[in-house]
């Protein structure tokens, strides 16, 4: 699912009212925009449903961007606040990815731009910044940033999962690092798709009984991590399908004030010759 907070509230409620929710089936939320308050609450609003929606959580893992604990990101966090404060604005999410890539963005380029003009170069040489901020990995506000050969930044991504289905805690499970294309479980993390709520009774699937667990049994890091690329790609796609939407319609949108311009300018030339045809005659 890829949607806001109250939509996917009122899904999770459905499937919790069609038993949906009782451990088979797993439900993902792709956050895009990382806009919500890290942590706990997604599912609460103070009405007569936060019962059900709590019990329905349990099922649900949000994927969204790498959620840290950095002091920094902390102080960023406070200061960014503070200024929006200032300037006498209601906003209730006040660091988000777009405020985060801004500051890494200017860091960036100040990095790239201090290491060309020690080469000889100057803040003129616009290609020679660019290429020097690809290839590298510096400390961002959250984190830090890897920036490919190509110019691309590598994506890290946390998962959020219920890990308190009493009082409705909800905490980040693990982490995904795109550099290194691996998933990490945080420590001392109990939720409820863990390995200790997905083991299977080798009682009744077996006729020898050991105390050896079984290795298949609940979502390990691998599959989690095929869980986390899925979700990655699913929200890619929707990306990409909204800006192929996007672009079709203003092309369609031009193509159309073109076609609209064309008979406006045929319809005068016609105007024009049959007037200058009954003025000779």
């Amino acid at each position: 699912m890829c949607a806001s907070g109250d939509t996917i509230r009122n899904i999770m409620l459905a499937a919790h009212r069609q038993g949906l929710t009782s451990g088979d089936y797993a439900f993902l939320n792709i956050e895009l925009f990382n806009s919500s308050s890290y942590g706990n609450g997604s599912w609460k609003r103070g009405d007569k449903h936060d019962v059900e929606a709590k019990q329905a959580y349990s099922s649900l893992q949000t994927v969204t961007l790498l959620r840290t604990v950095k002091p920094d990101f902390e102080k960023f966090s406070m200061e960014v606040k503070s200024s929006v404060q200032k300037q006498g604005l209601n906003v209730d999410d006040y660091v988000n990815m777009f405020v985060e890539g801004f500051h890494d963005a200017i860091l960036l380029y100040a990095l790239a731009l201090r290491e060309v003009l020690k080469s000889g170069f100057t803040k003129k040489d616009g290609e020679k910044i660019v290429h020097q901020s690809w290839n590298r990995t510096y400390e961002g506000i959250a984190g830090q940033v890897s920036i490919d050969a190509n110019g691309d930044r590598y994506g890290d991504f946390s998962v959020i999962a219920m890990t308190d289905p009493d009082a409705g805690t909800q905490e980040v499970i693990g982490d995904y690092y795109g550099k290194q294309g691996r998933f990490e479980m945080r420590p001392n993390m109990d939720y409820a798709w863990g390995y200790s709520k997905l083991r299977i009774d080798e009682s009744k699937t077996s006729e020898h009984t050991n105390n050896t667990p079984c290795k298949s049994c609940g979502l390990g890091e691998s599959a989690v991590t095929g869980i986390v690329v899925g979700a990655l790609l699913g929200a890619g796609l929707l990306m990409a399908f909204y800006f192929f939407r996007k672009k079709y319609r203003i092309t369609i949108e031009r193509r159309t004030q073109q076609e609209e311009c064309n008979i406006g300018k045929h319809r005068q030339l016609r105007e024009d010759y049959i007037r200058s045809h009954f003025s000779a005659a």
